[in-house]
């Protein structure tokens, strides 16, 4: 693009039979020695029709056989048409999406490549925007084959009164009766869609997995808030290039009503084939039995997980059934992240010790968390022993709301991480958990900084 120059005085503008020229006049329009071409825009005004009337000369960036002068309606001529490549350094320039979407008004070629800009990546959370755009989608081949990727995000207003949470929440629950459907016929037509995102958080119905009915595009990375049914693993046993997946819901003695039966007669759900997802690397999940049921067997290097229960002989044996499990995964584990509904030191010990005594764990383990850190100096140092077995641990996250006073200022935060870095130096970042609040401590050539600006969410997922 830099090789081609727009001169001003070359421009003029044709009114009728009238020329009002730019340039000084008796000078040539276009150079015969130049890289560049000058257009000169007539409007009729009878038809209100624009016309371009270009002279040309060869550039690499200009299809076109010779210099001629010619006149053409609407877009611009064929043989004035850049690179895509030209076309695209265009619009990644363009700063909005107005703007971006204007661009398809220039010409044809400028509007694929702002189409493909568009409607690449869509991120939609206004219900009536959504259904119009999943409209669009199932009644434009062209369009949805474009889509990528596509989030949709239902969730509650937060920043609304008490007087008006109730009718927030009844306005946003209450979705149209064409939503979930036109959202499911968009779907079956985006056939490129590599990444999708479903989240659930106004309060209104899970049970919304059958619009991913007759869908036939193979996703790279999937995040649902579906309930666990028929139509969701239905749909994941046909996901060959699947791998990262979240799923909130997982139920595998879940029965479901026959639609002619009585509520006592029922029928077993299916269950995800062995072959399934044979490229999970990548899961999320909020139940502990959905790690046991889809980690063996898979390529699954990042866990991230919850324990179910609370009673403390139930954990343990919930505890020895998911580190049995997560060491059967075809790849070395890098990242293991168990959460808890209540974090105890003695709990957190015997899961140190669990981890450590499981001999493919602790060997390639990058990622830890989340384990309480003791209080009291003995157990930390016995507790920063079983660290020590780890030979590639870089990262760990400690729970420390227990402790009084928290070590919430920087200094103390620095000095824990100092400490722990004396007895496992490979660790170069520690996450510390209070009350929910998450504070980064990076090691940087030795000296332990505290790092706001990093996002504590995504830490584990890191390769």
């Amino acid at each position: 693009m830099d090789n081609i120059t727009l001169d001003p005085k070359w421009w003029a503008v044709h009114v009728k039979d009238s020329v009002l020229p730019l340039k000084p006049r008796g000078e040539a329009l276009l150079s015969p020695h130049s890289r560049s071409y000058s257009p000169t825009l007539s409007v009729d005004h009878n038809s209100a029709e624009v016309v371009f009337a270009v002279a040309v000369e060869r550039h690499p960036l200009v299809r076109f056989a010779a210099p001629r002068w010619e006149s053409y309606s609407g877009y611009a001529p064929q043989w004035m048409e850049l690179t895509l490549e030209a076309y695209r350094n265009i619009v990644k320039y363009v700063g909005s999406r107005a703007d971006i979407a204007n661009l398809c008004l220039v010409s044809k070629g400028l509007r694929r490549a702002a189409e493909r800009a568009l409607y690449n990546t869509l991120f939609l959370r206004d219900d009536e925007e959504t259904t119009i755009l999943c409209n669009t989608l199932a009644n434009s081949s062209r369009l949805a084959f474009l889509v990528d990727a596509l989030t949709i995000f239902l969730s509650e207003e937060s920043d609304s009164s008490d007087e008006e949470s109730d009718y927030i929440q009844q306005e946003h629950t209450d979705l149209s009766v064409t939503f979930w459907p036109s959202v499911a016929r968009a779907l079956q037509n985006t056939t490129r869609l590599r990444y999708l995102n479903v989240h659930i958080n106004n309060g209104s119905t899970t049970a919304v997995a059958w619009i991913l009915r007759g869908c036939t595009f193979q996703l790279r990375r999937f995040h649902c808030d579906f309930d666990w049914n028929d139509d969701l693993v239905t749909f994941l046993d046909a996901q060959n290039d699947l791998e990262d997946l979240y799923i909130l819901d997982y139920n595998n003695n879940h029965t479901t009503p026959t639609p002619t039966s009585t509520d006592s007669s029922l029928h077993p759900i299916i269950s995800l084939g062995a072959q399934s997802i044979p490229k999970l690397a990548i899961l999320e999940c909020t139940f502990s039995e959905a790690a046991v049921a889809l980690v063996p067997g898979r390529p699954v290097t990042h866990l991230k997980t919850c324990f179910s229960r609370t009673e403390i002989a139930s954990k343990r044996e919930e505890m020895r059934q998911l580190l049995a499990k997560a060491s059967t995964s075809t790849v070395p584990l890098h990242s293991l992240d168990l959460a808890d509904s209540s974090y105890t030191e003695q709990f957190s010990a015997e899961l140190l010790a669990a981890i450590v005594n499981t001999r493919s764990l602790v060997t390639h383990l990058h990622y830890l968390g989340t384990l309480v850190l003791p209080v009291d100096g003995r157990e930390r140092l016995r507790f920063y022993g079983h660290l020590m077995r780890f030979s590639k641990i870089q990262c760990v996250e400690f729970e420390v709301s227990k402790w009084q006073p928290p070590p919430s200022s920087p200094a103390a935060l620095r000095a824990l991480a100092g400490e722990l870095r004396l007895y496992v130096p490979s660790i170069i970042r520690v996450v510390f958990v209070h009350d929910f609040d998450r504070s980064v401590v990076t090691a940087v050539d030795g000296v332990c900084r505290v790092d706001a600006e990093i996002s504590t969410e995504l830490l584990w997922r890191e390769k």
